[in-house]
């Protein structure tokens, strides 16, 4: 399946290494302004080639809104926009061709398909990601009328993790790093992998704040279970964690319950999700991305005659792909968001009434 959501539902299309990516957004109300810079500012979070933490490909991710817009404004149909592809290298994967890298899907895909794209995963490489992020800035503005707002930060590199969270400091990180006292340790470790030609897995941390009561439904989508889903559809993310997270097995009850004032609760163990349901605190996502598979070192593996044989990777890639991930991951939460608030819009007759007398 290529589209998720309910209510707010997006569609993202392209390869790698084909002429363009794109998406379509459907449900998006009339009449929210469509602030196209704010859009371009989101993709150029995520954009490669920004500095030597990141791939090395060239690619300005501009992108194009062709429907769906008049005048500044949503119309209430469905958006579609496009980022075409400018700087693909197609020939460094002509010697891996017939082979499965470790650690990628061509092994799956070819398997379930009968054919892949080798040129760069093709459909399965985490450049279709920038249209999640295009969607995903369409979210946050839908967001930002309710005064929502999804933040993201690299919480953990090679097992460095960050004491203390800083938002604000990760948007001027060159790595995202919510820590200025770990930030420098984190870039050592990235650039120490790439000098090796290896490559280092890490761990994202998205917060939603201000979100409402009420959100969420149960009991098969329940919103934590949603953001879930929506976290582990990201390329490379084999985990992922809701407020206390797997950390709550190990608590008593007396330690793990939030218990409730009348100024609201007392700690945030939930992760702002109870019963599925938003509780209006901070709700808190921890993402866990594996190491790049792509790395510049010989592996054992077997072509598609089944021949044992070496693979040597040539090509650009990210050695710690958590980095331009966490953007994909808050870019996530927000659509998951913008969904679950059109989906909460008729669970009482008073809020009908309020619509339609």
């Amino acid at each position: 399946m290529n589209s998720f959501g309910k209510r707010f539902v997006f569609t993202t299309f392209g390869e790698s290494h084909g002429k363009a990516l794109g998406c379509i957004v459907d449900g998006v109300p009339a009449g929210l302004e469509v602030d196209e810079t704010f859009i371009q500012s989101e993709l150029d979070r995520r954009k490669p080639g920004q500095n030597a933490y990141a791939t090395a490909r060239q690619e300005g991710d501009k992108v194009e809104i062709l429907s769906g817009v008049f005048e500044g404004k949503t119309t209430g149909t469905p958006i579609a926009m496009v980022i075409f592809n400018t700087n693909q290298k197609s020939k460094d994967y002509s010697n891996i061709k017939d082979l499965f890298r470790p650690g990628h899907a061509d092994f799956t895909y070819f398997h379930k398909y009968g054919i892949r794209d080798y040129r760069g995963g093709g459909r399965s490489s985490a450049r279709e990601t920038a249209a999640r992020v295009a969607a995903g800035a369409l979210a946050k503005l839908l967001l930002k009328e309710l005064g929502i707002e999804v933040k993201s930060g690299v919480l953990a590199i090679d097992g460095i993790e960050a004491k203390n969270c800083d938002f604000d400091f990760a948007k001027n990180s060159e790595i995202y790093a919510l820590d200025p006292q770990t930030e420098e340790k984190q870039k050592d470790a990235v650039l120490e992998a790439k000098k090796r030609h290896d490559s280092v897995g890490g761990t994202a941390l998205v917060q939603i704040t201000n979100s409402p009561i009420g959100l969420g439904e149960p009991i098969y989508y329940k919103l934590d279970a949603v953001l879930a889903d929506a976290m582990m559809s990201i390329n490379a993310v084999k985990g992922v964690e809701i407020g206390e997270g797997v950390h709550a097995s190990v608590l008593k009850g007396s330690q793990n319950n939030d218990q409730i004032s009348k100024e609201g609760f007392l700690s945030n163990k939930s992760g702002g999700i109870l019963g599925g349901i938003s509780n209006g605190d901070n709700i808190e996502i921890k993402v866990y991305f594996k190491p790049t598979p792509s790395i510049f070192q010989k592996q054992q593996t077997i072509d598609i005659h089944g021949n044992e044989v070496e693979c040597e990777l040539k090509g650009r890639h990210d050695p710690c792909v958590a980095i331009r991930g966490s953007i994909v991951a808050e870019s996530m939460a927000a659509l998951v968001m913008a969904d679950m608030l059109l989906l909460n819009m008729g669970r009482k007759v008073s809020d009908l009434k309020k619509i339609y007398t």
